[in-house]
């Protein structure tokens, strides 16, 4: 009797499950790795016609979105072709005479391009070396707050200048630093002379930087005071078991764990880095700031839409926009080759 059972219990699998010799249960069976793989790639695929019916509201939902975006966003692409083109307003964008790179060519033999490049990417790294860094600044600030009164107080004042216009901000810039505003009667009450802020280049990308922090850091924060409480805290007890201390926990343990949203953050910034804030600039710069405040944007305003070239305004602006996308995959490249963390 012991024997029969230990011969049952070495049979071989094709034999004990009722297969013959020699068939696998990939081959003979329903339950083989291959079978079953592709099972459940069949059951995954659902119908376009059955999603549909099942979640018509969230399709309804997204058509609104969908028709602004190929009206303002995919439709305006087909004129870039008038950057290939000698294009005159009022003409068709695609019945003038074809000019080929002359439009690419010229700006890349203007001087004056190359200076509002210039100009551009300074302002735009500024701002990125300045503002990006502060936000995660500011939330680490505040996570550290045990008082609920005071860090809602200190979000509100943060938060409020997001939700101000660029009229409103500009507006308050020029009655804080102009020949007679705050800054200067300030000066002038301690014996000093008052100084032209707005009026000289040396202080334009100082005074650009600096209301652009006042403006976004507090809005920022948002998205790090959200990324800091994913942030496991058994991994803080085992740090403080370990000895380290709070300024060690912020570096080991906070900071790993809010990398993917600062390098998230930092590749859409990087995305937007020549497109320096084009209303801004334009409200604040004056042609005693030329030298230091004129930026693609604004001369791509003058030379198109004051001057009527729209085609060589088109070939300077397809060509930021290149540089934009080149360096938002470069950027996206690099985080996940070194980070390990990116947007696709």
């Amino acid at each position: 009797m012991t024997t029969t059972n230990t011969v049952q219990v070495n049979q071989p699998a094709s034999q004990a499950d009722g297969r013959p010799p020699g068939q696998s249960s990939a081959q003979g069976g329903h339950d083989g790795p291959a079978t079953s793989l592709r099972t459940s790639k069949n059951a995954g695929r659902r119908p376009l016609r059955k999603s549909l019916q099942r979640d018509w509201q969230l399709y309804a939902l997204a058509i609104v979105p969908l028709i602004f975006l190929a009206i303002f966003r995919y439709a305006p692409m087909l004129g870039n072709v008038i950057a290939f083109r000698r294009f005159r307003p009022g003409g068709n964008i695609f019945g003038d005479e074809w000019v080929g790179l002359r439009y690419v060519s010229m700006f890349i033999n203007d001087p004056t391009f190359w200076h509002v490049f210039s100009n551009t990417v300074i302002l735009g790294a500024l701002t990125l070396v300045v503002c990006f860094p502060l936000p995660i600044l500011l939330a680490l600030l505040l996570n550290e707050v045990r008082k609920k009164a005071f860090k809602r107080l200190v979000q509100s004042i943060s938060y409020l200048p997001h939700f101000l216009s660029i009229v409103i901000i500009v507006g308050m810039v020029m009655q804080l630093l102009s020949v007679q505003g705050t800054a200067n009667q300030i000066i002038t009450a301690f014996g000093g002379d008052a100084i032209p802020f707005l009026q000289r280049a040396e202080w334009f990308r100082a005074i650009y930087v600096g209301s652009e922090v006042w403006q976004t850091v507090g809005w920022g924060t948002i998205l790090y005071l959200a990324a800091l409480t994913t942030v496991d805290s058994s991994l803080y007890e085992a740090a403080e078991i370990d000895g380290a201390n709070r300024w060690s926990q912020i570096w080991h343990v906070t900071l790993p764990g809010i990398r993917p949203t600062m390098m998230t953050l930092l590749i859409l910034n990087i995305g937007t880095f020549l497109n320096v804030g084009f209303e801004k600039v334009l409200l604040l710069y004056n042609p005693l700031t030329y030298s230091t405040a004129d930026v693609i944007s604004t001369y791509l305003y003058r030379v198109g839409l004051v001057s009527n070239n729209l085609s060589y305004a088109a070939a300077i602006g397809l060509f930021q926009a290149l540089i934009g996308l080149v360096m938002v995959l470069s950027a996206n490249f690099i985080s996940r080759r070194v980070v390990g963390a990116s947007l696709w």
